[in-house]
């Protein structure tokens, strides 16, 4: 890989999972917002079967990874373990200091929204480059490209179907919220890795990433 190319690639995955990172730590936790996708299956499996967080995360990812290798390539999975890396720095580094935007928690329709643009781009600006930041994005990928499908749809499939499951310990109210987090975070994501316009300066789509679904 140039090395141009090379710089454009990791700056867009620090600047993805800064962005995501960011809005999950001020906003999501703050108010409580519910996960869908691997998150939420971890959340789901620990309340169904008492496996531990800890257990289930990285088989769960593991697993997600294997299939990224398995259908995407060598490529796919060192930017992801290099995102997934990264992720891991932004939020040990939000976590150092108290929430810098103020808490959304009495407004879970805002939260919903803000968080799920935060994600949005964020996830976005890494799934351009190839790579994914965690378990969810590499399931994704692999389906948009099994299924010859939009990644949106594949986003949407994955958390639309957690999330239901999880009405069996969640209240209603809370999942519809996530629901809309999930919805804009997906369409965020297709919207950005498609983009044929100009990114920030140094920001270039990865040339894998550049196909449109039908």
């Amino acid at each position: 890989m140039q090395q141009p190319k090379k710089l454009s690639m990791v700056l867009s995955i620090l600047l993805g999972t800064a962005i995501t990172t960011f809005g999950i730590y001020n906003v999501h936790h703050q108010a409580d917002i519910t996960e869908g996708g691997i998150l939420g299956l971890i959340l789901l499996l620990n309340y169904w079967l008492g496996l531990p967080s800890s257990v289930a995360s990285p088989v769960l990812d593991g697993l997600c990874y294997i299939l990224g290798f398995r259908y995407l390539g060598k490529e796919f999975l060192k930017t992801s373990l290099f995102a997934t890396f990264s992720m891991a720095c932004f939020f040990g580094l939000w976590e150092m200091f108290p929430p810098v935007l103020p808490s959304l928690a009495p407004y879970p329709l805002a939260a919903a929204i803000a968080g799920g643009c935060f994600i949005g781009i964020g996830c976005g600006l890494v799934v351009r480059q190839g790579a994914s930041c965690a378990g969810d994005d590499a399931l994704a990928l692999v389906i948009s490209k099994v299924a010859n499908c939009r990644i949106s749809k594949a986003y949407l499939f994955t958390d639309i179907t957690v999330l239901l499951l999880s009405l069996s310990y969640i209240p209603a109210r809370r999942i519809v919220y996530s629901l809309i987090t999930v919805t804009i975070s997906s369409f965020l994501i297709d919207f950005i890795q498609n983009f044929k316009g100009k990114l920030p300066a140094g920001i270039k789509p990865h040339k894998t990433e550049s196909r449109r679904f039908p």
